[in-house]
């Protein structure tokens, strides 16, 4: 099979995927995003960076201290906006895809945020559990979406978050989905980034899943992987898995 052919899953090619999935892949693969508030002192808006994880359901999560500007910032005023840049060092990168979240910046009360976003940021272990330190989510009221030259499009908070109604036991079974995936099946997590996602090889990690798909990271790369369907359970997320290391290995034996 040729590099270019189409590998199971395919996501929909960049320019025929709808823009909220579109949308949402970016936001999902992004390791980092520059967050906007407005300056306490003198309202004039400040950029700074921070590193990004999401929820279950696509809420962005970070970690901030109390000591940052942004931080005081948002105590003083909680809108804010992030922006996901997935232009992947074109050459023009007007011509890629970016996303800006628009929304209020809350410390997050979800049980599941931590762990997501260590998982995501191991080495943000050694000071997550500082007193000074939070984990925030955005709560998003709108988004601009870009998806190259012509291609712009607002969004509603429906197209970034997917729909979680009947996802319980999925959430409930993440962290045994992801741990057992880890410490049991790392060479067909290496597979599934190697041949689905055209990565390099490397100690590729599953660091979450959810309905739409599965995350995985590597020495400060990441990469998403679609389900070919919705997923509500361990065990439908399990057939999705095995099909995945099915595709995956008859992609590399046609090599």
């Amino acid at each position: 099979m040729a590099a270019q052919d189409p590998v199971f899953p395919q996501p929909p090619a960049e320019a025929n995927a709808s823009p909220g999935w579109a949308a949402r892949t970016l936001v999902r693969r992004a390791l980092k995003a520059s967050l906007a508030t407005l300056d306490a002192g003198t309202g004039h808006p400040y950029a700074s960076l921070v590193t990004i994880a999401t929820d279950v359901d696509g809420t962005p999560l970070f970690l901030i201290s109390t000591l940052a500007l942004h931080t005081k910032n948002i105590a003083r005023d909680d809108r804010v906006s992030l922006l996901f840049d997935g232009t992947d060092g074109r050459g023009d990168p007007l011509a890629g895809g970016r996303v800006t979240l628009i929304g209020r910046a809350v410390k997050t009360q979800r049980p599941t945020a931590p762990e997501r976003f260590l998982a995501r940021h191991d080495s943000a272990r050694g000071y997550a559990d500082f007193p000074d330190f939070a984990f925030y989510e955005l709560v998003p009221e709108r988004a601009h979406f870009i998806g190259g030259f012509g291609r712009i499009v607002d969004l509603a908070p429906s197209d970034l978050l997917i729909d979680m109604s009947g996802a319980g036991d999925l959430v409930d079974g993440h962290d045994d989905v992801v741990s057992h995936m880890n410490e049991d099946h790392a060479a067909a997590i290496e597979l599934y980034a190697t041949e689905l996602a055209g990565a390099p090889g490397g100690p590729w990690r599953m660091t979450g899943i959810d309905p739409e798909g599965i995350d995985l990271v590597c020495d400060g790369a990441a990469c998403r992987i679609p389900f070919a369907t919705a997923v509500h359970s361990p065990n439908a997320a399990r057939q999705e898995l095995i099909r995945f290391a099915i595709s995956a290995r008859e992609h590399n034996a046609k090599r």
